[in-house]
């Protein structure tokens, strides 16, 4: 008897100290969700790079390389769907990264809102901006690979005489202000935690689309002082002496709609 219960101590030890092994090497290599280290900005700001890149390179592109093509053309409701495209695909290929704002306008109404830190407004602006100039830069290059090709607008932005229909001014920035003001909404709205998870990027992907649908007509949609940056620079000096009103225009609309959601509302309004 004496033997057996030797043995089964035995085997109550043994299994006792694999257990707190197993438990030691999981702790170590396993590490808690609540102590993954945040994101450094400089990952950020490179996730916002390649962002506005991808969505200057593709709308814009859309616009400039498909849209007028012959009788195979995309037209405006092409490039507005490929505008759309670019901001749905990097939403999940960039959110959890750096938020994919990729638009000056949207970083500014999302510290409005209440939903991004002011201090890394700076450095995510500038790496949004030259996200855009490059693929700008890299548009030009094939565009101008084409025999007969005319630099033109270059899918840039404009008012008066530059806006593709021949819309005024005060038109011109009505528009972008509304429109802008009613994409951060969409934003701030499909990103909320009591929305539905997961859906957010096709809502704004295809706000974006309808925005672009509406405004194309007017101003060559804007609604993003980066995405007008760089095509104009390319387009020249009569588009880049009207880009005052797409730095301006889209920055007050998202300001306005990141404020009011967060002030109407947000969840702490509705407590």
């Amino acid at each position: 008897m004496r033997v057996v219960m030797t043995q089964h101590a035995l085997q109550v030890s043994v299994v006792h100290q694999a257990f707190c092994f197993l438990t030691i090497v999981l702790s170590q290599s396993v590490p808690p969700m609540s102590l993954e280290k945040p994101i450094s900005l400089g990952k950020r700001c490179a996730a916002e790079f390649v962002g506005t890149f991808w969505l200057v390179f593709g709308g814009c592109g859309a616009a400039i390389l498909a849209a007028g093509v012959e009788q195979v053309g995309i037209g405006w409701l092409g490039v507005s769907f490929a505008f759309g495209l670019t901001v749905l695909t990097m939403a999940y290929a960039i959110g959890h990264i750096s938020g994919c704002h990729l638009n000056p306008a949207v970083s500014a109404g999302l510290v409005a809102g209440g939903r991004f830190d002011a201090k890394d407004f700076v450095p995510y602006v500038a790496s949004q901006v030259g996200g855009a100039v490059v693929a700008s830069g890299l548009l030009y290059l094939i565009a101008s690979g084409q025999n007969g090709f005319e630099t033109k607008g270059f899918a840039s932005n404009g008012f008066g005489e530059l806006s593709p229909g021949g819309y005024s001014l005060m038109a011109c920035l009505v528009a972008e202000v509304v429109l802008t003001f009613m994409f951060l909404f969409i934003i701030m709205g499909s990103t909320d935690a009591r929305a539905p998870a997961g859906f957010a990027p096709i809502a704004i992907g295809l706000g974006l689309t309808l925005i672009h649908l509406i405004g194309i007509p007017v101003t060559n949609l804007s609604v993003n002082p980066a995405r007008s940056t760089g095509p104009a620079l390319i387009a020249g000096t009569a588009w880049i002496g009207q880009l005052w009103l797409f730095w301006l225009a889209p920055i007050v609309g998202a300001v306005v709609a990141g404020g009011l959601y967060r002030t109407i509302f947000s969840a702490d309004a509705n407590r």
